[in-house]
């Protein structure tokens, strides 16, 4: 794009086509929240000051974000926050970017704990801390606890406890799923990697290249984080206590049949949003 003066509407174009011609999803979207980030001006600004100049350090700033975008470097990475469930996550390359399909695990959770007694939660693969500190920013009783494989990964998710207001109520721990953990929890919920290996390098590449395989690589069928969870739901919970686990598009029957083997009752596969069936729900049996 060079740097040169550009009005907002002119360097919002140029950015966009940029964006359109590295085959982006959402060009326009994305080169307007880069334009807002580059040029530190709100949407409403370049909707309705659409001739403003625009510096030529901003127009700096905008190339140099337009490229990461264009080598297809996910747009949270680049502007380091995403929103999740109302709440806004920083996020980098150590975590997932939270998606959508994922406020699922959230609405399934909040409907299972109770609202006026304490609860413990855990997350095993807590990430960015999305779907644990979602559930305690919307239970005030609850307290969590949250397990990361990656360091890096619980840098980002004891950030967002704090920026949020939650590092009281959520101990984020360094460890191998449940091992060493101590329960018993009311609620355990987890977004498990579950892309099969072979099927990675032909994701988009804001996947592919630039997230993290440690929270995509489910093994050879997808399911070998499954059959190290199960076994350690089934030992945390509490008698009478629930889970909600994401999954992949499909592998409802097969990841249920894993849960039913440890013990646990499976109760529905929940759709998300384009009724793909997206978590396990259930619980661990009275006895």
């Amino acid at each position: 794009m060079g740097a040169m003066t550009l009005t907002l509407v002119v360097a919002w174009t140029k950015a966009r086509r940029a964006l359109e011609a590295a085959g982006v999803d959402l060009p326009v979207f994305d080169a307007r929240l880069l334009l807002e980030a580059a040029a530190e001006v709100k949407r409403l600004d370049i909707l309705t000051d659409p001739h403003r100049v625009v510096s030529p350090e901003a127009v700096a700033r905008l190339d140099a974000l337009v490229a990461r975008r264009a080598a297809r470097e996910p747009l949270a990475y680049i502007l380091g926050t995403k929103a999740f469930w109302s709440l806004d996550f920083a996020v980098g390359p150590a975590v997932l970017t939270p998606r959508p399909d994922t406020e699922t695990v959230v609405e399934a959770a909040l409907a299972a704990l109770s609202t006026d007694r304490p609860v413990r939660v855990l997350d095993l693969g807590v990430g960015s801390g999305a779907i644990l500190l979602s559930i305690l920013s919307a239970r005030p009783l609850a307290t969590g606890v949250g397990v990361d494989a990656s360091a890096d990964a619980l840098v980002f998710a004891r950030a967002n406890a704090d920026a949020l207001g939650l590092a009281a109520r959520a101990s984020l721990i360094h460890g191998d799923w449940g091992q060493g953990l101590e329960g018993p929890f009311d609620l355990i919920v987890s977004n498990p990697p579950y892309i099969p290996a072979g099927e990675i390098a032909g994701l988009e590449p804001e996947v592919s290249v630039h997230e993290p395989r440690l929270a995509l690589d489910g093994g050879a069928d997808g399911l070998d984080a499954y059959r190290r969870l199960w076994p350690d739901v089934a030992r945390l919970l509490t008698p009478g206590g629930r889970f909600a686990v994401e999954i992949g598009k499909g592998q409802g029957p097969d990841v249920s049949a894993l849960a039913e083997a440890a013990g646990l009752e499976v109760e529905a596969v929940k759709p998300d949003l384009a009724g793909i069936g997206r978590v396990v729900l259930g619980r661990k049996g009275p006895f």
